[in-house]
């Protein structure tokens, strides 16, 4: 696995809250709120310095994706390290899971044409390993 984050998603319960407090407020550019055609699909995505992308999804789409229930009042976060294929997101989940990392969800295909998996590490902190055709890692 490469030292690299490049997506940092924070749950939130409620989307256009969030998406008007770090747009408005904060000033964070953003094309808004996407993917509100799939189901638990939208997302806010804000451009951060060197290149890592600020997501905003909301908590019950992190539940849906992950498999792991979501409890009103649990702060809710992942972080995305997005890769250059599919076999980088098997290689990368097998070497998490070699060093002792839980595996939450199994590498599948995604609904936006991606393919992911989520570990856990010793302290349950959320890892997405993600090949995302529309957002490939800069190297």
């Amino acid at each position: 696995m490469q030292a690299r984050i490049s997506v940092l998603t924070l749950g939130v319960r409620d989307l256009e809250r969030s998406v008007r407090f770090y747009r408005d407020g904060l000033g964070l550019v953003t094309e808004g709120i996407i993917g509100t055609e799939f189901e638990n699909g939208a997302v806010a995505l804000f451009d951060l310095h060197g290149g890592i992308k600020l997501a905003l999804w909301p908590t019950k789409s992190i539940a849906s994706d992950t498999g792991i229930p979501f409890l009103d009042g649990n702060v809710c976060s992942t972080i995305g390290h997005n890769v250059s294929s599919k076999d980088e997101v098997d290689t990368v989940l097998e070497e998490a899971r070699k060093a002792g990392a839980r595996i939450v969800k199994l590498a599948a295909e995604t609904f936006y044409g991606g393919y992911a998996a989520y570990f856990a590490d010793p302290d349950g902190h959320l890892w997405e390993i993600v090949f995302n055709p529309q957002m490939l890692p800069m190297l």
